[in-house]
């Protein structure tokens, strides 16, 4: 823990319980946010609360910290706060209170963003349903039944930090407020209205007193005193409203969120690593990652619709909390850069003059003080360029950073840190077959009844819209109808559904005759089942069902699902048509399973006497395991399911579909970072399952005596899933004699002028690890990646035993390179050394 941050934690200690002696004054002017007077710099990152456990909060924020982050953001999400009107709560991974004490515990700030609209790929933008019910109401707008609503909750939210004191301007951690979200992307949607609800939401949350400045993102026209910023890939050319304010990027996109059907995204370091030097190049003193953490969405608060239970989002700690290198790592050294520049960019407006074609230079200068930032904006050519008399070398889509305005203490295109490659590992968990509810596979089922089975269905004539029927209290709808056919046994003929989204599943007299979803980019769909009638009355039930409610966009609280047809028999004797679309059809919200409580697998339905079901659908199974040994992460592999839920110990997991596979266009092998980045740049795992691996957090695990159950909607074989345990497999370094010095040392060799050059260093990822083997070194002309490297024409015969005798039995190493280390192997050839290592 450096002083700095013991210093913050022993202030709010003494500010939180003598809130009179120790408080923070939190303000801005056109640079920066103001603290107590001082203009800061600061590095933040997106971590939701309710996508981790608080078991490992504490764990994901020292990390952050660790990483060089001074703040944690988080959205704040209406929909698990309340429920149902009037009943909140914060409990568990909803416990708000705990987490911004947590942040704060660890020595850093919070921006807290109430929104109460959080998008955040979170079903329904975190609103919760029964705000759509409210007579009169419209959402996002000069509307006053949702205003009195939007206001309650936000007031709640605040009176709560208030009541634990953990506003700045009490002694506390949070030092931002967020309003509305991303507002201004749809605004002119709602016209007049739009802009009134605008100026009365910045109105509405400055009359509630924190002590803390307001932001708004993506609102150019946002009200005094409100800060409006910035969220995107890149927002280095972002300028606030008013030169009173400071430039600040609250979203700043490290990857991208996965998609059922969709490839996996992913955002090269280099590249977000040019993007933040750019921002603050060019002016900006606040800047944060959208996702540090992405995390899982469990339960079914995914939104989308379509959004994978999986929100890794290529985050710098991944979805199961182990830092992600060399992004972690490089982004780190870019922190430390910057910092070494704050004296001088907390001074100063920056001074911008081009050095060429794509080529600019800032300058921050003050007295004796001095930074710049060197940046080549061009995507193919590296080129030399010469600033205040010296040569520098700068790749394309490249920014140096020199803290002395003579020194290059970083490049974003030129990586120091460490990669890792990491692997998942199957683990035996199932334990001793021996209960009598279970079968000789270890598994019990239940079958879930086809159509209509619970005593509140209702009939109705015509197809009801989706969302306002179930109010989103499960995903399921049925839709029933009995027919009279008069023809001949066996008829051929096709089931027309016409439906506003997800998916269905289609049953002709109690059989599976067909399923259809949508995709992310089009919810809606229509399919032609075959269906063979009999001769008198048939049944057809239609399971329709919702992957997420829709998230974003005008009006999005409007979007409809479910079958809104036309119904359409066709093919019929005679060609005939049969429109089934108005008759009068029998409902039934949510599954008869679900109103049992079989997710908590307490029932005493389970059957395990007769033929195991493989493969059929709308079963539930339930299974007893043991927890994989040792701390690493666990996962289930679903592989040999189709789609549903899963529950470990009665907490849902969240969805799984491992057989929605993404198109196989659309990856490369490699990926170019110079460039603008955009979502469908460098994905990955085309043509593949876009997710088999569900994450189980530890907490939720005992040694043994665990149950896992599943619902499964359209047929699969629950003894092919496996549990998994994930793990860092090799550590990889690949550093040339042109890279600037570790990030660290700046500050020995400027001042006692002795010259240091490349260092590659190696870290086991655990505390109790040591490098236990070295699968790879060579200095010279090294080729390939982690994981693949080989030997270029040129290589020294020193490498290995020289990396050998550093590293080997120790937690960390580092070696020089240099010619100085390992002797010249090619003399006037640039050379590099790469390393692979394992720990253990």
């Amino acid at each position: 823990m450096r002083a700095t941050h013991i210093v913050l934690v022993v202030f709010w200690f003494f500010c939180i319980y003598t809130p009179a002696l120790f408080c923070a004054i939190v303000q801005y002017d056109h640079r920066a946010l103001v603290i107590d007077g001082k203009r800061r710099v600061l590095v933040s990152g997106s971590i939701h609360y309710p996508r981790s456990t608080p078991e490992m909060w504490p764990d994901l924020i020292q990390k952050s910290k660790d990483g060089g982050l001074d703040v944690i953001e988080t959205y704040v999400f209406w929909n698990i706060h309340e429920p149902v009107r009037g009943q909140y709560d914060f409990d568990g991974r909803k416990d708000l209170v705990k987490f911004v004490k947590t942040v704060a515990a660890a020595g850093l700030y919070v921006h807290l963003r109430i929104g109460p609209y959080v998008c955040a790929e979170w079903n329904y933008g975190g609103f919760p349903l029964w705000l759509h019910f409210i007579p009169g109401i419209k959402f996002r707008t000069d509307n006053e039944p949702f205003k009195a609503e939007m206001k309650r909750f936000t007031a709640k939210i605040v009176d709560m930090m208030k009541q634990e004191k953990l506003y700045a301007s009490q002694g506390g951690p949070i030092i931002l407020s967020q309003i509305e979200n991303e507002y201004g992307n749809i605004d002119s949607s709602y016209g007049a209205s739009g802009k009134s609800y605008i100026k009365w939401a910045a109105t509405m949350a400055t009359s509630l007193d924190t002590g803390v400045p307001w932001v708004m993102c993506q609102q150019a026209d946002a009200p005094d005193p409100i800060i409006n910023t910035c969220n995107g890939f890149y927002c280095d050319q972002f300028t606030p409203n008013s030169n009173t304010k400071p430039k600040m990027w609250t979203e700043n996109w490290s990857g991208w969120f996965l998609s059922f059907g969709g490839a996996v995204p992913s955002r090269p370091v280099e590249d977000l690593a040019f993007a933040v030097a750019r921002f603050f190049q060019r002016g900006g003193t606040f800047q944060n990652y959208y996702m540090y953490h992405g995390g899982t969405n469990f339960d079914r608060t995914s939104g989308g619709p379509f959004i994978a239970t999986s929100y890794d989002y290529d985050a710098p700690i991944d979805e199961y909390g182990i830092v992600r290198q060399p992004k972690w790592g490089h982004l780190k050294d870019v922190h430390k850069a910057i910092k070494l520049c704050e004296e001088a960019l907390i001074a100063t407006d920056p001074s911008i003059v081009s050095l060429g074609p794509n080529l600019e230079a800032a300058v921050y200068k003050t007295g004796s003080v001095c930074s710049a930032f060197l940046a080549n904006v061009g995507t193919t050519s590296d080129v030399t360029v010469n600033f205040s008399g010296n040569s520098y070398h700068l790749p394309a889509w490249s920014v140096s950073i020199l803290p002395d305005c003579k020194n290059v203490v970083l490049n974003t295109a030129k990586i120091n840190s460490a990669s890792s490659i990491s692997s998942f590992t199957n683990e035996p968990s199932k334990e001793d077959i021996g209960s009598l509810e279970t079968s000789s596979t270890g598994w019990s089922w239940i079958s879930e009844p086809v159509g209509i089975s619970k005593a509140d269905s209702f009939s109705q004539t015509g197809l009801l819209e989706q969302i306002n029927t179930t109010a989103d209290k499960s995903d399921y709808l049925w839709y029933s109808l009995s027919i009279d056919y008069k023809d001949a046994a066996g008829s051929q003929a096709f089931l027309h559904i016409e439906s506003l989204g997800h998916g269905l599943h289609a049953f002709i007299n109690g059989k599976l005759a067909g399923s259809q979803a949508g995709n992310s980019g089009k919810a809606k769909f229509t399919v032609d089942i075959p269906v063979t009638l009999v001769a008198g009355k048939n049944t057809i039930d239609l399971l329709s069902l919702t992957v997420g409610l829709q998230n974003y966009g005008a009006f999005f609280d409007t979007t409809g699902a479910g079958i809104t047809g036309p119904v359409i028999l066709k093919g019929l004797a005679n060609a005939n048509t049969l429109d089934l679309s108005s008759q009068k059809w029998t409902y039934q919200v949510g599954l008869k399973g679900e109103d049992s409580g079989l997710s908590s697998g307490n029932s005493d339905q389970w059957n395990s006497q007769s033929t195991f079901p493989k493969n059929q659908p709308l079963t539930w199974y339930k299974t007893t395991f043991a927890a994989p040994s040792g701390t690493s992460p666990v996962a289930i592999d679903f592989t040999g399911m189709s789609k549903g839920e899963a529950w470990v110990n009665g907490q849902s997991i969240g969805r799984y579909w491992p057989t929605y596979v993404a198109s196989g266009a659309g990856c490369t092998d490699s990926c170019n970072y110079r460039g603008p980045y955009t979502a469908s740049k460098c994905r990955r795992n085309c043509g593949k399952p876009s997710q088999t691996l569900y994450h189980v957090p530890r907490s939720w695990l005992k040694p043994s005596g665990n149950t896992l159950v599943l619902f499964e909607e359209k047929g699969g074989d629950p003894t092919q899933i496996s549990f998994v345990t994930k793990q860092i497999e090799s550590l990889c370094a690949h550093v040339s004699d042109s890279h600037p010095p570790p990030v660290e040392l700046w500050n020995s060799y400027t001042e006692s002028g002795r010259e240091v050059g490349p260092v590659l260093s190696l870290t086991c990822p655990q505390h109790n690890q040591v490098i236990s083997s070295i699968k790879f070194a060579s200095y010279g002309t090294p080729l390939g990646t982690c994981g693949n490297f080989y030997h270029g024409r040129c290589s020294s015969n020193k490498a290995l035993p020289i990396v050998q005798k550093a590293c080997i039995g120790s937690s960390s190493c580092s070696v020089g390179v240099s010619i100085n280390t390992f002797g010249d192997p090619c003399r006037g050839v640039a050379k590099s050394l790469a390393v692979e290592a394992t720990c253990a």
